[in-house]
C-alpha cells in the first residue's frame, strides 16, 4: 500500500485577495475548511506549507501540522516540494504527494483518489485531471489551459502530450474526425514522491517560459503526465471551486455553510 501526504501550500500575499488563507467563511478560515475537506477523504498525512508565521500559528490553533516555508518561493509546488523536504529529508517516508491549493474550499477531494489509483497502477510520474471544454469560445480562451491528449473513444485517461493556452489540437478535416472535443486543465496534482523532488530540481523549460505554464517543465524532460477526464470537481455546485477573487468570495459566503 502507498505511503499518501497531501500537502497544502498556502501564503498571505495575494495581489488580488489579500490575506486569503485566514479569510472567514461562516465561522471557519479558508485554509481549515480545505483541510477539514481534505481529512475527512484523502488517506495518509496531511501537511500545510505555509509561506507565513501566521499561517502556521492559525492551523496550530484548528489541530494541522503546518511547516513554515521560504515567502520568496516561486510556486505552490516548489513550497511542498520544500516542505515535504524538511518532514522527510530521506525521502523515503512517502511514496505519493497530493499538491492540494490551499484556496480549493470547493474543490472534492475525492477527486484526487482517482489520481492516486492512476499513479499506483501506471506508475506515472504525475497525475492530473481534466473536463470536456462545452463551448467553443471557451476553447479560444488563453486564460483556460488545454490537454492535448489521444482519447480513444469510451477512454476517460491517457498520456498527456502537451499542454497549451491555444486552442489545440487542430481539426484540419472535421469530417473525417471522430473526436471534435477540447480538454480543459483542471490544475490538480498528484505526484510520485521522487518525481516532485525531480521537477522542482530542474531548470525552468524553454516551452515552460513561452506558455507560462510549469508542467510543461516535465514534459520537456521526458516525465510521464497522465490525465483523467472528469465530469465534476466542485462539492457544491453553485459555489466557485476555489477563491481567487471578492467576487468568488462573496459568491464562497452565500453557498459554503
Amino acid at each position: 500500500m502507498s505511503k499518501i501526504i497531501t500537502m497544502i501550500p498556502v501564503r498571505m500575499a495575494s495581489t488580488r485577495l489579500p490575506n486569503k488563507p485566514l479569510l472567514d467563511v461562516n465561522g471557519k478560515t479558508v485554509m481549515q475548511r480545505v483541510y477539514e475537506n481534505v481529512r475527512k477523504d484523502v488517506p495518509g498525512d496531511i501537511v500545510i506549507a505555509a509561506g507565513d508565521k501566521v499561517l502556521v500559528e492559525e492551523a496550530e490553533k484548528f489541530g494541522a501540522k503546518a511547516i513554515l516555508t521560504d515567502p520568496s518561493l516561486p510556486s505552490g509546488t516548489d513550497r511542498i516540494a520544500a516542505a515535504l523536504k524538511e518532514i522527510d529529508p530521506s525521502g523515503t517516508k512517502y511514496d505519493i504527494v497530493v499538491n492540494f491549493q490551499g484556496d480549493g474550499l470547493n474543490v472534492d477531494p475525492k477527486v484526487n483518489l482517482s489520481l492516486i489509483e492512476m499513479i499506483e497502477r501506471t506508475d506515472c510520474d504525475i497525475a492530473t485531471c481534466g473536463m470536456v471544454f462545452k463551448n467553443e469560445k471557451d476553447v479560444a480562451d488563453p486564460t483556460m489551459v488545454k490537454i492535448v491528449m489521444g482519447l480513444k473513444e469510451g477512454e476517460q485517461e491517457a498520456r498527456c502530450l502537451y499542454f497549451t493556452r491555444a486552442a489545440a489540437p487542430y481539426i484540419r478535416d472535421p469530417e473525417k474526425c471522430n473526436n471534435h472535443d477540447f480538454y480543459h486543465h483542471i490544475g490538480i496534482y498528484v505526484y510520485k514522491a521522487s518525481s516532485l523532488q525531480k521537477f522542482v530540481s530542474l531548470p525552468v523549460g524553454i516551452l515552460e517560459k513561452r506558455e507560462a505554464l510549469e508542467q510543461l517543465r516535465a514534459l520537456e524532460n521526458g516525465m510521464n503526465i497522465r490525465a483523467r477526464i472528469v465530469d465534476n470537481i466542485k462539492l457544491v455546485d453553485q459555489a466557485p471551486a476555489d477563491v481567487n477573487t471578492p467576487e468568488e468570495y462573496e459568491a464562497a459566503l452565500k453557498w459554503i455553510k
